[in-house]
């Protein structure tokens, strides 16, 4: 079973082609900067490398691009359209209604267009590439992967607020969580790792967006991204945590409307607020060349990670393993020193070597003394999307 995973961003489309159930990837790519004159197109099978730039104006019009890439006579990986048997879509916002992998129905996306108040930033453009995809292969199930959904079975005291029971119970005010797809891969690579049973695991997945969550056994008893995906860690341009005052002080005394208060925090703030990047190799290279800003901003970043695992070593009482993945968790060295840095307390000790080390493997960097393993896995989520299409293609072909 050939399995095509979209996962559909603002002015991005990630995709891979996974071959079901052996988890052979067959081709991968991204197309970047849809909207402008500048786009990029990578396409990647095991034996081949295409890039093509140019203007992409729409998500549909880059679609097409991708297709023909699929179909290409001498480097496509499928015949026809009829090869593709499924397309796994990551949906980020799924609500309460949503706590398992999805089949597409006109209900399903009539909500994901209902939750995009909750994730106005993601799930619109998730509804986009599902709508172009049933254009594309109308032959193949549709099927959505909730970011959501691994986080249903957060407990009451974790994910319910301090406010009124009424919203709660009424209106769905609760903590939701995000980035499961990558914290559920990341954390059974873990766990076959360590060999446990019983497993105290904090993951975290550090990217353009990040978060935090703490696993007992695989599940997730609490988690840093609540409601929507903006609190928690200094993100990109996210602000993370912030005294909910601030923003009553916005609009009271420096005259901003919500709307500009949600634009500051979504997409003016975090380490772009503190030093003018989102990227945190740029930041990386000033903070080398003398920049205060970006120093203290690195500074921050890892302080406030350093303060979740305080909290989550508590809430479990105990840790057994660190999880660093997603770009940043995997590729900064930097940044995991930081982290990790006067943490003896809570048994972590980095071994300055390995951090420095890569691979694409499960490793560990911490010393051979060290009580808590820590550990960089690189995340997988288009894989996990494929596997959990291919399990749900298998009970509807039963079922059946």
């Amino acid at each position: 079973m050939k399995i095509f995973v979209i996962n559909a961003g603002s002015s991005s489309i990630k995709f891979q082609v996974f071959e079901m159930p052996s988890e052979q990837m067959i081709c991968n790519g991204i197309l970047e900067r849809i909207g402008s004159i500048d786009a990029v197109l990578t396409y990647k099978t095991p034996s081949s490398e295409i890039t093509e730039t140019g203007t992409i104006t729409t998500h549909k019009d880059g679609f097409h691009k991708i297709v023909n890439l699929l179909l290409h006579e001498d480097k496509g990986v499928i015949e026809r359209i009829e090869d593709i048997n499924a397309v796994g879509h990551r949906v980020v916002h799924g609500g309460k209604l949503f706590s398992n992998t999805t089949i597409i129905t006109a209900e399903v996306k009539s909500k994901i267009k209902e939750f995009s108040s909750l994730a106005p930033l993601h799930n619109p453009n998730n509804l986009e590439g599902i709508l172009i995809a049933e254009q594309f292969f109308p032959s193949a199930k549709q099927i959505a992967v909730f970011d959501t959904a691994f986080f249903q079975g957060l407990p009451e005291k974790a994910k319910k607020y301090a406010i009124p029971n009424k919203f709660y119970k009424e209106d769905g005010i609760q903590v939701y969580g995000f980035h499961g797809t990558s914290h559920k891969y990341v954390s059974e690579k873990a766990t076959e790792y360590l060999g446990l049973k019983e497993s105290k695991i904090i993951s975290i997945h550090l990217g353009n967006g990040c978060s935090i969550t703490a696993l007992i056994d695989g599940k997730s008893v609490d988690h840093s991204l609540g409601f929507a995906p903006s609190n928690g860690l200094i993100m990109g341009s996210r602000s993370g945590d912030i005294d909910h005052a601030i923003i009553f002080y916005f609009i009271q005394h420096l005259g901003y409307d919500l709307k500009e208060i949600q634009r500051i925090l979504n997409e003016e703030s975090g380490m772009y607020g503190l030093t003018g990047y989102t990227d945190l190799r740029e930041v990386q290279l000033a903070a080398n060349n003398g920049s205060k800003d970006c120093i203290l901003a690195l500074e921050m970043n890892a302080y406030r990670i350093k303060k979740y695992i305080g909290a989550y070593a508590a809430a479990m009482n105990g840790l057994d393993a660190v999880v660093f993945t997603a770009g940043i968790g995997e590729n900064s060295s930097v940044l995991r020193k930081k982290v990790c840095t006067e943490m003896e307390y809570f048994g972590m000790d980095l071994d300055n070597t390995k951090n420095e080390q890569r691979s694409n493997a499960v490793r560990e960097i911490n010393r051979a003394v060290s009580k808590v393993k820590i550990l960089v896995i690189p995340t997988n989520e288009e894989l996990e999307i494929a596997k959990q299409t291919f399990q749900l293609c298998l009970i509807e072909t039963k079922q059946s």
